[in-house]
């Protein structure tokens, strides 16, 4: 069956609930899971009525690794509590669908176990729109949890 299942993620409740059920199942047929979270590139953004000086690149790097550290932390635990072999990493992408597919290929995965609708914008990466990406262009089987 399934020996190492991808569990990405964007920090939101319905992605917890997501981990905690991709848990129980890998706990259930005992394969190990990989936590994943794609971090969004540094834009400058500029415009007239902006300080464009509001966050450095180097801030920002640092605010998205602390915000990956938190959010793979819940997949982390989660494993750990029902002890679930885990690995977490995080890339930096601009499309976190591809992201996503080209983690579960390098990692070998077997299985994408996320979660159908999240938040927009920057807190939001992997889902919603982006599930339906990964179930469009990647070959590996996905579970989609509502």
């Amino acid at each position: 069956m399934f020996k190492n299942i991808l569990l990405p993620t964007d920090g939101s409740s319905l992605s917890e609930q997501a981990i905690k059920s991709g848990v129980a199942f890998a706990k259930e047929i005992r394969a190990k899971v990989t936590g994943f979270y794609a971090k969004p590139h540094f834009a400058h953004l500029i415009f007239e009525d902006w300080d464009t000086n509001m966050l450095s690149q180097e801030q920002y790097q640092r605010i998205a690794d602390e915000q990956a550290k938190k959010y793979l932390a819940v997949i982390e635990r989660t494993a750990k509590a029902a002890d679930v072999p885990c690995e977490c990493l995080s890339v930096t992408s601009e499309a976190p669908s591809e992201a996503v597919v080209k983690t579960a290929q390098d990692k070998g995965c077997d299985l994408i176990f996320m979660a159908s609708h999240g938040r927009r914008g920057i807190r939001g990466l992997l889902l919603g729109s982006e599930t339906t990406k990964v179930l469009t262009h990647c070959k590996i089987p996905v579970l989609v949890y509502r």
